[in-house]
């Protein structure tokens, strides 16, 4: 019988090479090789041998932990054919470029993708490494080598699809524009003859888009940034707190679809002078309800449009899912459960503060107690919760809104952030009149919210008597459970990440993630929270004076027990969720000399 390794002419890869291969190295067993093979009348034969054997999800001799799934045959195949095996990874492959290769019909004909091109070489995926009819054909008519690689079959069906019906959308799309005319460019470069622009509701303007928002969907991706420039413009996506490259698409392209998402977040189509705001719902390839915050720039080259993403299913989460170690969340459930005070969270943009509390006010919002909030903008529409958006147009701004909120019965209050005296000084008024009130700030550490809250004009036996607690955070990257392996953390490494805590080096291990598919070869996959929280006690509430000594404050919260970020962050190092690079530039080193405080 033949077998895969063997010169042949032409041919397709069968059911019966495969698994005699297979047997041959000792990767499945021959009882279930010959059982496969007597079985395969009812399997589809329109299905790649590949695909065949991985729907048997048989363990891999090498590793019992896993099976022989596609990617591993693929890879054992490439390996038995001595050819390069090739992940195809969209961020890194040039659609317009690639699919100027070869026709859609050709590359659906021979079950072929061209993945990279240069000016010497081409590369080709292929999941059928003994048909080479192609070959000479393709080398014949373009006059580069060919460079063949294999890959996953599944990946290659797909993406003939996807690579194609994109490429062809922005071409055509491209194709209609007569000419960037719209006054959005301060370099508007006018071009005589031609005028006109594309219609963002154009069939091939709403299939690039709507392309978009699955594919973010897709990769995870947090935030969408649509970035205008003089001739091509970029999509990039950030994924678990990284931007990554996604596609260049025509600069007029790009003007249309910001038109077709502005239409959808009811936006004004006609203004590009100024920002705008927007939110938008629609449902992801799964059928979950997905909301989408908007926000528009006006750029040199247009406006500059980011998309964040809101998943109900990650926007409210339980404590322990957030990251919350069980001192951070008794101390946490002890300043929320209060009737009345101020609770703040503190952190730079993106760090995690808008889960925090919304995943909080869920727990607390039962059928008994009112629950408002005043946001700008609402991030996510929430049923248990009345919400009210600041909209500076009509002047109502965060201190009006609470004075409205006050007026509602309400017994707990959200606000969306603290920014200026009048808004921090109805906060106070809210505590001191009975309700809890829940609200964030924008400072490095706990402590610092105390002299944010002075700078601000905040009295501070106001401050005493009204703030329960704060809590500072971050997100930190976890190491990708599909690629994660053990590590040894030498106490050097270690008494460089809690200097100058000197706390001990409780296991001398912690995990890396050597990169792998699953996680786009980074190590990282998901993000959890590090938190540094601190409740106001008697001794430390007797530091808050006009002119309060951050340095004494922050020394004094240490010996009543506050651990701050850094500490937070090494205890997760410790239990092998993170790595010691990713809490170093996370978070922020701890102030003063802490020599003390480990006690």
């Amino acid at each position: 019988m033949a077998t895969a390794t063997q010169s042949q002419s032409d041919h397709p890869l069968t059911l019966t090479q495969l698994v005699t291969d297979l047997v041959t190295d000792k990767l499945v067993s021959k009882e279930a090789a010959e059982q496969l093979l007597i079985n395969r009348r009812s399997i589809q034969s329109s299905q790649h041998p590949l695909v065949i054997i991985a729907n048997q999800k048989w363990k891999d001799p090498r590793d019992p932990r896993k099976q022989l799934n596609l990617e591993t045959l693929t890879q054992w195949l490439a390996g038995k054919c001595n050819l390069d095996y090739f992940h195809i990874d969209p961020f890194k492959v040039d659609f317009a470029a690639v699919t100027k290769v070869m026709s859609n019909a050709y590359a659906e004909r021979y079950k072929i993708l061209p993945v990279a091109v240069n000016a010497h070489e081409v590369t080709i995926a292929t999941a059928e490494p003994y048909v080479r009819e192609w070959e000479t054909q393709l080398k014949h008519v373009l006059r580069l080598d060919i460079k063949r690689v294999i890959t996953n079959p599944l990946e290659i069906q797909s993406y003939i699809v996807e690579f194609y019906n994109l490429a062809r959308s922005v071409k055509t799309a491209s194709a209609k524009d007569a000419g960037y005319s719209d006054v959005t460019n301060f370099e508007q470069l006018m071009q005589l003859g031609r005028s006109g622009k594309l219609d963002a509701n154009d069939q091939h303007i709403v299939h690039i888009c709507d392309w978009l928002f699955t594919y973010a969907f897709q990769q995870r991706a947090s935030d969408i940034h649509l970035e205008p420039r003089r001739d091509i413009s970029n999509v990039r996506f950030r994924i678990d707190g990284a931007l990554h490259q996604v596609y260049q698409i025509p600069t007029p392209v790009m003007a249309a679809m910001t038109s077709r998402i502005k239409i959808l977040g009811r936006m004004d189509v006609v203004e590009k002078r100024r920002p705008q705001d927007g939110r938008l719902k629609t449902v992801s390839p799964d059928g979950t309800e997905v909301e989408l915050r908007l926000s528009t720039m006006p750029t040199a080259f247009g406006e500059k449009f980011v998309m964040r993403i809101f998943n109900p299913e990650t926007l409210v989460k339980d404590y322990s899912e957030l990251g919350f170690g069980e001192d951070d969340e008794r101390k946490w459930k002890h300043m929320v459960s209060q009737p009345h005070g101020i609770v703040l969270v503190t952190g730079p943009t993106g760090s995690g503060k808008t889960t925090t509390l919304y995943s909080t006010l869920k727990l607390l919002a039962t059928p008994e107690v009112n629950v408002c909030s005043v946001e700008d903008p609402i991030e996510m529409i929430e049923p248990a919760f009345n919400q009210m958006q600041v909209q500076s147009g009509i002047n109502l701004n965060f201190a009006s809104g609470i004075r409205t909120l006050m007026r509602q019965d309400p017994d707990i209050i959200m606000v969306g952030e603290i920014r200026d005296l009048e808004t921090a000084e109805m906060a106070v008024q809210a505590a001191l009149t009975g309700h809890l009130v829940l609200s964030t700030l924008h400072t490095n550490d706990a402590p610092s919210a105390i002299t944010r809250l002075v700078d601000l004009g905040v009295p501070a036996y106001l401050i005493q008597s009204t703030l329960l607690g704060v809590m500072a955070q971050r997100l930190i990257r976890t190491i990708c459970p599909h690629c994660k392996e053990q590590a040894d953390l030498d106490d050097a490494t270690w008494e460089n990440l809690v200097a100058p805590w000197k706390a001990p080096n409780p296991k001398g291990t912690t995990a890396v993630g050597k990169g792998c598919l699953e996680c786009r070869m980074t190590g990282y996959m998901g993000r959890v929270g590090i938190y540094e929280t601190m409740l106001l006690t008697p001794d430390i509430k007797r530091h808050i004076v006009e002119k309060t000594d951050l340095e004494a404050f922050r020394e004094q919260a240490y010996k009543e027990g506050l651990k701050p970020l850094r500490i937070n962050g090494a205890m997760k190092v410790a239990a092998g969720l993170t790595t010691v690079d990713e809490i170093l530039k996370t978070s922020p080193p701890p102030g003063g000399d802490r020599r003390q405080a480990s006690r």
